[in-house]
């Protein structure tokens, strides 16, 4: 009796620290969500009403090439911010009490597929070479979250690297996961920001970003990690000989809780 007495406590004890860890998990998630926002959405709303005042001030000193130019910049700050939106809203569908989502079992290449799709109407140039097994795979995921993952890392991969070469995407099939791959070869990621990259806090990826800051990528990589961790998965970015490279990957099954 005194046994399963003390079985009880300790299993109450370990269920109020396993609640702590996933609150403060969440709380941190929140803070590095709203210091990420306070940043990325900042400056292209200011560049937006910048550039909208200097045309409606000027519009007749202006040559058509100055108002193209200014248009121009409008437009790819509000693609900007509508992919920011994006992924804030991919946020909501994040249970907020248990950090998980709802998964069913989805073609890993038809995800891929939709991902490269839905980046190429904002980046009609996209340059990507895609790879995936001769095998279908079938994953448990959220497709909508996966997909705003990979849009996420192959237009990092397409903006900070500062190469002309194509962005490599592939997947591999491994024992009990599959794992996930956009590898660039432009100038790779100054070491000191591989720790940080996906905290919400590495606003550019190298120190020659824009100093503007539409190049932001707080809020991008901080979901990809909030939205990797609730499927059960891991992410994580590392330096190649040339080029860096994303990668993330998500358990074939679900795990046998009662196991």
């Amino acid at each position: 009796s005194a046994l399963t007495s003390n079985m009880k406590v300790q299993a109450k004890l370990l269920s109020e620290h396993d609640k702590m860890l996933m609150d403060a998990e969440k709380e941190k998630m929140r803070a590095n969500l709203l210091r990420a926002i306070s940043h990325d959405l900042r400056t292209p709303l200011t560049s937006i009403i910048g550039s909208g005042a200097v045309y409606l001030e000027n519009s007749s000193r202006l040559t058509d090439l100055e108002k193209t130019d200014l248009v121009s910049h409008i437009l790819e700050d509000s693609n900007w911010l509508l992919n920011m939106v994006e992924n804030l809203l991919s946020v909501t569908r994040i249970n907020n009490e248990t950090a998980k989502v709802n998964k069913s079992l989805e073609p890993v290449e038809e995800v891929l597929s939709e991902a490269v799709i839905r980046l190429r109407k904002r980046l009609p140039d996209l340059a990507v070479r895609v790879r995936v097994p001769d095998d279908v795979l079938m994953v448990p995921m959220d497709a909508v979250l996966i997909e705003q993952v990979l849009i996420n890392l192959i237009e990092n991969a397409i903006v900070h690297s500062q190469s002309t070469e194509p962005v490599e995407c592939y997947v591999e099939d491994e024992d009990t996961k599959v794992a996930f791959h956009v590898r660039d070869y432009g100038i790779g990621i100054p070491p000191e920001k591989l720790v940080t990259i996906f905290d919400g806090s590495s606003y550019s990826w190298t120190a020659s970003a824009s100093a503007d800051g539409r190049k932001g990528m707080g809020i991008g990589l901080s979901i990809c990690k909030t939205i990797i961790n609730a499927h059960g998965g891991s992410i994580g970015a590392v330096n190649q000989t040339v080029g860096a490279e994303f990668y993330f990957t998500l358990p074939k099954e679900e795990p046998n809780i009662g196991a």
